[in-house]
């Protein structure tokens, strides 16, 4: 028998498994990653088959190391392929094989530093931080300290009837933390690793003016690998059936989309969620206005399903004993003119009596000529009995695929009528969620601060409400790690005060005006509801040095003190803060 090439041996190897599409093409791009990674499911596959074991692996004594440049030169090869990989050094985008994609998972989206981590230490917003990348493999060790449990201090308790200091900090008890987000999320694994059921963020938008001022030469880069570092983690914070939603605009949407599609999994794709955030124009220099953004939302398995809202049946009655059963009446009109829509514009006729009905130019009919004679002919249309009136639409209970209407992903503006948004969900069986516009947000602020404005572009409350109200039930905890204003704890306290609900919420925020404007805001919120508390925290921040190696360290590892040292006497932790922090991370 003659000799496969190499090409069609490893093609061989590499059917039924990841690495190649349905159509048992290379998934190069998946590869090229594996690569990087040292993907353990790659190397038992190569190190497992003789071929390939003996040309991609060096001996040394009785081991063998995977040659990665070896193997990364095959998959370059213009030899075997038409073009060439796009390595992360050099451009942002998508890395594909024209020649051989079939499937969207060869796709993988890749820039510069994006298998690095970034620390992202900003602590005001007026100050650009130019910061190391810490590669993931180069730099494990600074990373695995980087990402050790910090050490808490400055710990408060605020209910409504003042300040005090907590003896424990409980599953029951909210939380506000100060520091940076990415260590915080870190710190909160072992706790609260899978029982988060809703993330909500507002991270920076990366638009140049929204306080994002790291590594300007890798701005798109550098925010990218910021967002992925926080990602991932955030995912093992989930529980089975949690939920992430991620407000952005169009400056990152498209790109934060495909990041989020790699970290959750694509199919665990929910909605882009759209809302519209002004109500005057925004100057472009095309001249198109752009006043929507998007919340982008993610479960981490399939388990996840919107609440939605419960239909109600009691209307659905049988007083001419149809042989389909019980049935309610609903409008056949929509709330459009004959001048918008003139396909919707018709006169019908009921062929029982052959009273003829005219369309309303002003609220023309809701589905188009041919499709309203087929349910005329299937006895959809209710006429009315003495000619006066407006025909309706006839929909019968067994029809009724679910007792929850779905939720819809076009957020509705707060000014569009109640009865108008009421009619469309009753006609389409939607839930449809409403948000009120950014300046009612900032009035919203400003109304807890004596009408000064002391926070830029905050997120509606009644935006973060909806989803809280369509994804959490009474008992569940609810994440917010780009805290800002603290819009995400006001949304749950006075959900919890509406129905009694013991929902917790975690704040994360670096920047300073957590102390002036996010702490303060939730207490205001705890005075006017009459209940309600809050335990808030700092990341113990390093400021003295015991020698220059430590200099060395904090360069490296920042400013944050690891749980590890808590009881080196330099930096002054208290036995209090010392009980505290043990019992918070279970230590013995």
């Amino acid at each position: 028998m003659a000799t496969l090439p190499l090409y069609e041996h490893i093609k061989n190897l590499f059917k039924n498994t990841e690495f190649v599409s349905g159509d048992g093409d290379f998934l190069v791009g998946k590869i090229c990653e594996a690569i990087e990674k040292l993907d353990k499911n790659l190397i038992a596959l190569l190190l497992k088959d003789t071929k390939t074991k003996e040309h991609f692996f060096v001996s040394v004594e009785d081991a063998f190391a995977l040659d990665q440049n070896k193997l990364f030169d095959f998959f370059n090869s213009r030899e075997y392929f038409d073009s060439s990989y796009t390595s992360y050094t050099n451009k942002i985008g998508l890395i594909r094989k024209d020649s051989f994609i079939k499937k969207f998972n060869d796709v993988v989206l890749a820039w510069p530093y994006k298998d690095c981590v970034l620390e992202g230490g900003m602590s005001s917003e007026d100050k650009g931080k130019n910061e190391v990348f810490y590669n993931s493999i180069i730099s494990k060790d600074e990373i695995d300290r980087l990402f050790e449990p910090k050490v808490l201090v400055n710990i408060k308790k605020y209910t409504k009837e003042g300040e005090s200091t907590p003896e424990e900090i409980t599953m029951d008890d909210n939380l506000i933390i100060k520091g940076n987000n990415l260590l915080a999320l870190h710190s909160l694994k072992k706790r609260y690793a899978g029982k988060i059921k809703l993330i909500y963020i507002d991270p920076p938008y990366n638009t140049g003016n929204d306080g994002f001022k790291y590594n300007d030469r890798f701005n798109h880069s550098t925010w990218l690998t910021f967002m992925k570092n926080r990602l991932e983690v955030a995912r093992g914070l989930l529980k089975n059936d949690g939920v992430i939603f991620v407000s952005i605009d169009d400056n990152e949407q498209a790109y934060l989309k495909l990041l989020m599609d790699e970290v959750f999994g694509r199919e665990n794709f929910v909605a882009n969620f759209v809302w519209k955030k002004r109500s005057g124009t925004n100057d472009s220099v095309n001249f198109s206005s752009i006043d929507h953004e998007y919340v982008l939302s993610y479960s981490k398995s399939e388990s996840f399903k919107f609440l939605g809202i419960r239909k109600h049946f009691s209307n659905y009655k049988n007083p001419n004993n149809d042989p389909k059963g019980a049935w309610t009446s609903g409008d056949l009109t929509c709330n459009k003119t004959a001048a918008e829509r003139p396909n919707l514009y018709y006169d019908i006729t009921d062929p029982a009596t052959g009273v003829t009905y005219k369309c309303n130019p002003n609220r023309v009919w809701r589905t188009i000529e041919s499709k309203m004679l087929d349910l005329i002919e299937q006895d959809k249309i209710i006429f009315p009995k003495d000619t006066v009136g407006t025909p309706q639409y006839k929909r019968h209970l067994s029809e009724v695929r679910s007792d929850f209407k779905p939720v819809s992903t076009w957020i509705e503006p707060e000014g569009k009528s109640n009865s108008d948004i009421e009619n469309e969900q009753d006609i389409f069986n939607i839930t449809t969620l409403k948000s009120s516009l950014n300046q009612q947000a900032t009035k919203e602020i400003r109304d807890f601060f004596d009408g000064q404005k002391v926070f830029d572009y905050p997120k509606p409350l009644n935006l973060i409400r909806s989803f809280l109200e369509q994804a959490t039930e009474e008992q569940d905890i609810i994440l917010d790690f780009h805290a800002g204003s603290g819009t995400t704890a006001h949304a749950v306290l006075d959900i919890n005060k509406e129905d009694g609900g013991n929902r917790k919420f975690i704040l994360v925020e670096q920047m300073d005006y957590i102390e002036t404007v996010t702490t303060e805001r939730v207490k205001k919120v705890i005075e006017k509801n009459g209940e309600g508390s809050f335990v808030y925290a700092e990341l113990k921040t390093i400021n003295k040095f015991k020698n220059e190696d430590s200099i060395g360290k904090l360069n490296q590892n920042m400013q944050y003190l690891p749980i590890g040292e808590i009881d080196d006497k330099d930096y002054g932790i208290s036995e209090a803060e010392k009980k505290l922090n043990k019992q918070f991370y279970g230590i013995a």
